[in-house]
Protein backbone atom coordinates (compact mmCIF):
# COMPACT_ATOMS: atom_id res chain seq x y z
CA UNK A 1 0.00 0.00 0.00
CA UNK A 2 3.05 2.57 -0.21
CA UNK A 3 2.24 5.19 -2.58
CA UNK A 4 5.14 6.00 -5.47
CA UNK A 5 4.35 10.68 -4.66
CA UNK A 6 4.68 10.58 -1.06
CA UNK A 7 6.71 9.45 2.15
CA UNK A 8 3.67 9.78 4.84
CA UNK A 9 4.19 10.55 8.36
CA UNK A 10 2.19 7.44 9.39
CA UNK A 11 1.46 4.03 7.29
CA UNK A 12 -2.28 3.39 6.00
CA UNK A 13 -4.12 0.72 7.95
CA UNK A 14 -4.71 -3.07 7.85
CA UNK A 15 -7.56 -3.84 5.84
CA UNK A 16 -9.49 -6.56 4.93
CA UNK A 17 -12.60 -4.68 3.32
CA UNK A 18 -10.96 -2.12 1.32
CA UNK A 19 -8.15 -1.41 -1.22
CA UNK A 20 -5.95 1.40 -0.50
CA UNK A 21 -4.04 2.77 -3.71
CA UNK A 22 -2.63 5.96 -4.62
CA UNK A 23 -3.41 7.17 -8.51
CA UNK A 24 -1.70 10.64 -8.42
CA UNK A 25 -0.48 12.95 -6.27
CA UNK A 26 -1.90 13.87 -2.77
CA UNK A 27 -4.85 11.12 -4.17
CA UNK A 28 -6.27 8.21 -2.26
CA UNK A 29 -8.71 6.03 -3.70
CA UNK A 30 -10.71 3.46 -1.97
CA UNK A 31 -11.80 0.77 -3.11
CA UNK A 32 -14.35 -1.54 -1.36
CA UNK A 33 -13.30 -4.73 -1.97
CA UNK A 34 -16.00 -7.61 -1.79
CA UNK A 35 -16.51 -7.92 -5.58
CA UNK A 36 -18.39 -11.37 -4.93
CA UNK A 37 -20.68 -10.06 -1.90
CA UNK A 38 -21.84 -7.12 -4.02
CA UNK A 39 -19.13 -4.87 -2.48
CA UNK A 40 -21.53 -4.78 1.08
CA UNK A 41 -19.85 -3.95 4.04
CA UNK A 42 -19.53 -6.20 7.32
CA UNK A 43 -19.77 -4.48 10.95
CA UNK A 44 -15.64 -4.85 11.11
CA UNK A 45 -15.77 -2.60 7.41
CA UNK A 46 -17.26 -0.15 9.70
CA UNK A 47 -14.34 0.71 11.69
CA UNK A 48 -11.62 -0.58 9.38
CA UNK A 49 -13.36 3.03 6.81
CA UNK A 50 -13.30 5.16 10.37
CA UNK A 51 -9.62 4.28 10.91
CA UNK A 52 -8.64 4.85 6.96
CA UNK A 53 -10.62 8.59 7.08
CA UNK A 54 -9.12 9.17 10.10
CA UNK A 55 -5.66 8.32 8.82
CA UNK A 56 -6.50 10.42 5.60
CA UNK A 57 -7.74 13.37 7.61
CA UNK A 58 -4.46 13.58 9.65
CA UNK A 59 -2.30 12.50 6.88
CA UNK A 60 -0.82 15.58 5.35
CA UNK A 61 0.07 14.34 2.08
CA UNK A 62 -3.02 13.87 0.89
CA UNK A 63 -5.91 16.07 -0.45
CA UNK A 64 -8.85 14.60 -1.97
CA UNK A 65 -9.84 10.96 -1.71
CA UNK A 66 -12.18 8.75 -3.86
CA UNK A 67 -14.21 5.97 -2.84
CA UNK A 68 -15.35 3.02 -5.46
CA UNK A 69 -16.29 -0.06 -5.78
CA UNK A 70 -14.64 -3.15 -6.92
CA UNK A 71 -15.80 -4.81 -10.57
CA UNK A 72 -18.28 -2.87 -12.79
CA UNK A 73 -21.50 -4.92 -11.29
CA UNK A 74 -21.86 -2.80 -7.56
CA UNK A 75 -20.72 0.34 -5.80
CA UNK A 76 -22.03 -1.02 -2.27
CA UNK A 77 -25.02 -3.33 -1.95
CA UNK A 78 -24.94 -1.59 1.36
CA UNK A 79 -25.25 -3.69 4.82
CA UNK A 80 -24.03 -7.54 4.39
CA UNK A 81 -27.35 -9.13 4.97
CA UNK A 82 -26.26 -12.36 5.94
CA UNK A 83 -24.25 -11.07 8.67
CA UNK A 84 -27.50 -8.86 9.92
CA UNK A 85 -29.59 -11.81 9.75
CA UNK A 86 -26.70 -13.93 11.95
CA UNK A 87 -26.78 -11.12 14.83
CA UNK A 88 -29.93 -8.74 14.68
CA UNK A 89 -32.05 -11.11 12.73
CA UNK A 90 -31.59 -13.43 15.57
CA UNK A 91 -32.23 -10.81 18.63
CA UNK A 92 -28.52 -10.34 19.03
CA UNK A 93 -27.81 -6.70 20.41
CA UNK A 94 -25.99 -4.59 17.60
CA UNK A 95 -22.16 -3.90 17.36
CA UNK A 96 -21.67 -0.39 18.01
CA UNK A 97 -21.24 1.68 14.50
CA UNK A 98 -18.09 3.86 14.87
CA UNK A 99 -19.12 8.31 14.85
CA UNK A 100 -18.82 8.20 11.52
CA UNK A 101 -21.79 5.79 10.80
CA UNK A 102 -21.84 3.39 7.56
CA UNK A 103 -18.17 2.62 6.17
CA UNK A 104 -17.20 4.87 9.06
CA UNK A 105 -18.31 7.93 6.49
CA UNK A 106 -21.92 8.30 5.94
CA UNK A 107 -22.32 10.72 8.83
CA UNK A 108 -18.86 11.58 8.83
CA UNK A 109 -18.23 15.39 9.23
CA UNK A 110 -14.05 14.94 8.21
CA UNK A 111 -12.28 17.81 6.93
CA UNK A 112 -11.13 16.55 3.54
CA UNK A 113 -13.18 15.94 0.45
CA UNK A 114 -14.10 12.83 -1.04
CA UNK A 115 -15.22 12.05 -4.38
CA UNK A 116 -17.32 9.07 -5.12
CA UNK A 117 -17.24 6.92 -8.50
CA UNK A 118 -20.43 4.98 -8.11
CA UNK A 119 -19.63 1.96 -10.77
CA UNK A 120 -22.69 -0.09 -10.21
CA UNK A 121 -25.70 -0.33 -7.77
CA UNK A 122 -25.66 1.85 -4.78
CA UNK A 123 -28.64 0.08 -2.74
CA UNK A 124 -28.82 1.24 1.17
CA UNK A 125 -25.94 1.91 3.17
CA UNK A 126 -24.32 2.27 -0.91
CA UNK A 127 -26.27 5.21 -1.90
CA UNK A 128 -25.71 6.53 1.80
CA UNK A 129 -21.95 6.65 1.29
CA UNK A 130 -22.75 8.36 -1.98
CA UNK A 131 -25.29 11.16 -0.27
CA UNK A 132 -22.34 12.08 2.12
CA UNK A 133 -19.79 12.61 -0.33
CA UNK A 134 -18.44 16.45 -1.54
CA UNK A 135 -18.59 15.19 -5.39
CA UNK A 136 -19.58 12.11 -7.22
CA UNK A 137 -19.32 10.74 -10.64
CA UNK A 138 -21.37 7.93 -11.42
CA UNK A 139 -21.18 5.32 -14.27
CA UNK A 140 -23.93 5.69 -16.97
CA UNK A 141 -25.25 2.06 -15.58
CA UNK A 142 -24.82 3.03 -11.77
CA UNK A 143 -28.82 2.86 -10.20
CA UNK A 144 -29.46 4.41 -6.52
CA UNK A 145 -31.95 3.05 -3.93
CA UNK A 146 -32.99 3.12 -0.09
CA UNK A 147 -34.82 -0.07 -0.39
CA UNK A 148 -34.19 -0.52 3.72
CA UNK A 149 -38.04 -0.78 4.47
CA UNK A 150 -38.26 -3.82 2.20
CA UNK A 151 -36.10 -5.27 4.33
CA UNK A 152 -37.66 -4.27 8.11
CA UNK A 153 -35.20 -1.89 8.40
CA UNK A 154 -34.48 1.76 7.75
CA UNK A 155 -31.83 4.16 6.54
CA UNK A 156 -30.36 5.27 9.61
CA UNK A 157 -26.80 5.95 9.00
CA UNK A 158 -27.75 9.48 8.09
CA UNK A 159 -29.44 8.83 4.32
CA UNK A 160 -32.74 10.04 5.30
CA UNK A 161 -31.75 13.54 6.17
CA UNK A 162 -28.74 14.23 3.52
CA UNK A 163 -31.81 12.66 0.99
CA UNK A 164 -34.60 15.22 2.14
CA UNK A 165 -31.70 18.02 1.99
CA UNK A 166 -30.54 16.80 -1.68
CA UNK A 167 -33.64 15.97 -3.21
CA UNK A 168 -36.32 17.68 -1.07
CA UNK A 169 -39.04 16.35 1.20
CA UNK A 170 -41.63 14.59 -1.19
CA UNK A 171 -38.57 12.81 -4.00
CA UNK A 172 -37.07 11.44 -0.69
CA UNK A 173 -40.24 10.06 0.83
CA UNK A 174 -40.71 7.98 -2.90
CA UNK A 175 -37.30 6.80 -2.58
CA UNK A 176 -37.39 5.86 1.13
CA UNK A 177 -40.63 4.81 1.66
CA UNK A 178 -41.76 3.59 -2.15
CA UNK A 179 -38.80 1.83 -2.97
CA UNK A 180 -38.09 4.26 -5.95
CA UNK A 181 -34.83 3.24 -7.77
CA UNK A 182 -33.00 6.47 -9.39
CA UNK A 183 -31.16 5.93 -12.49
CA UNK A 184 -27.10 7.94 -12.72
CA UNK A 185 -28.46 10.38 -15.26
CA UNK A 186 -32.27 11.09 -13.16
CA UNK A 187 -29.92 12.28 -10.48
CA UNK A 188 -27.50 14.29 -13.03
CA UNK A 189 -30.66 15.95 -13.86
CA UNK A 190 -30.56 16.89 -10.18
CA UNK A 191 -27.36 18.06 -10.28
CA UNK A 192 -26.68 15.10 -7.68
CA UNK A 193 -23.78 13.70 -10.07
CA UNK A 194 -22.03 13.67 -13.60
CA UNK A 195 -22.50 10.71 -15.44
CA UNK A 196 -18.74 9.48 -16.97
CA UNK A 197 -18.69 8.96 -19.95
CA UNK A 198 -18.49 5.56 -19.97
CA UNK A 199 -18.42 2.75 -17.39
CA UNK A 200 -14.69 1.87 -18.02
CA UNK A 201 -13.33 5.59 -17.88
CA UNK A 202 -15.18 6.12 -14.59
CA UNK A 203 -12.50 5.86 -11.95
CA UNK A 204 -10.19 7.62 -14.63
CA UNK A 205 -12.60 10.61 -14.71
CA UNK A 206 -12.39 10.60 -11.40
CA UNK A 207 -9.06 10.74 -10.57
CA UNK A 208 -8.73 13.65 -13.36
CA UNK A 209 -11.14 15.77 -10.89
CA UNK A 210 -9.09 15.10 -7.93
CA UNK A 211 -6.14 15.88 -9.76
CA UNK A 212 -7.61 19.49 -10.23
CA UNK A 213 -8.66 19.38 -6.56
CA UNK A 214 -5.39 17.88 -5.56
CA UNK A 215 -3.69 21.61 -7.24
CA UNK A 216 -5.80 23.91 -5.08
CA UNK A 217 -4.28 25.18 -1.75
CA UNK A 218 -4.60 22.24 0.93
CA UNK A 219 -5.28 25.08 3.99
CA UNK A 220 -7.88 27.05 1.24
CA UNK A 221 -9.16 23.43 0.08
CA UNK A 222 -10.09 22.93 4.09
CA UNK A 223 -11.35 25.56 4.75
CA UNK A 224 -13.56 26.21 1.76
CA UNK A 225 -15.59 22.33 2.10
CA UNK A 226 -15.96 23.98 5.59
CA UNK A 227 -17.78 26.83 4.68
CA UNK A 228 -20.00 24.11 1.83
CA UNK A 229 -20.84 21.90 4.66
CA UNK A 230 -21.72 24.08 6.93
CA UNK A 231 -23.91 25.56 5.17
CA UNK A 232 -25.45 22.42 4.73
CA UNK A 233 -25.93 21.21 7.92
CA UNK A 234 -26.69 24.40 9.35
CA UNK A 235 -29.90 26.13 9.83
CA UNK A 236 -28.41 29.59 9.14
CA UNK A 237 -27.01 30.57 6.40
CA UNK A 238 -25.40 33.48 8.51
CA UNK A 239 -24.50 31.37 11.41
CA UNK A 240 -22.75 28.52 9.16
CA UNK A 241 -20.53 31.58 7.31
CA UNK A 242 -19.55 32.59 11.18
CA UNK A 243 -18.54 29.35 12.18
CA UNK A 244 -16.21 28.69 9.40
CA UNK A 245 -14.65 31.85 9.67
CA UNK A 246 -14.42 31.40 13.86
CA UNK A 247 -12.89 27.98 12.81
CA UNK A 248 -10.16 28.64 10.26
CA UNK A 249 -10.25 32.00 9.47
CA UNK A 250 -7.51 34.03 11.05
CA UNK A 251 -5.32 30.66 10.98
CA UNK A 252 -5.47 30.82 6.91
CA UNK A 253 -5.27 34.20 6.61
CA UNK A 254 -1.45 33.69 8.90
CA UNK A 255 -0.74 30.78 6.81
CA UNK A 256 2.35 29.78 4.97
CA UNK A 257 0.12 28.58 1.89
CA UNK A 258 -2.04 32.13 1.69
CA UNK A 259 1.93 33.80 1.46
CA UNK A 260 2.77 31.29 -1.06
CA UNK A 261 -0.23 31.57 -2.95
CA UNK A 262 -0.61 35.38 -3.14
CA UNK A 263 3.09 35.74 -4.15
CA UNK A 264 2.80 32.89 -6.33
CA UNK A 265 -0.15 35.41 -8.56
CA UNK A 266 2.55 37.87 -8.24
CA UNK A 267 5.10 36.27 -10.36
CA UNK A 268 2.70 34.59 -12.33
CA UNK A 269 4.03 30.95 -11.43
CA UNK A 270 2.61 27.96 -10.28
CA UNK A 271 2.17 28.00 -6.61
CA UNK A 272 3.87 25.00 -4.54
CA UNK A 273 2.52 24.37 -1.47
CA UNK A 274 3.29 22.97 1.72
CA UNK A 275 1.23 20.31 3.92
CA UNK A 276 -1.83 22.54 5.81
CA UNK A 277 -1.37 22.62 9.79
CA UNK A 278 -5.04 23.30 9.95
Amino acid sequence: MSSPYATFQTPPPETTNFKLTFPAPFVLLITINREKAMNSITVAGHWEGDSIFTWFDEEPELRVAIVTGAGTRSFSAGADLKEVNKTRGKGTAPVPMPTGSFMGFTRRLGKKPVIGAVNGYAYGGGFEIALNCDMVIASPTAKFSLPETSRGLYAGAGGLARAVRIFGMQLASEIALAGRILTAQELERFGFCRVSKTQESLVDEAVAMAKAVGLQSPDALIVTRSGLRQAWETGSLERASQITEERYGKALMEGENMKIGTAAFARKEQPKWVPSKL
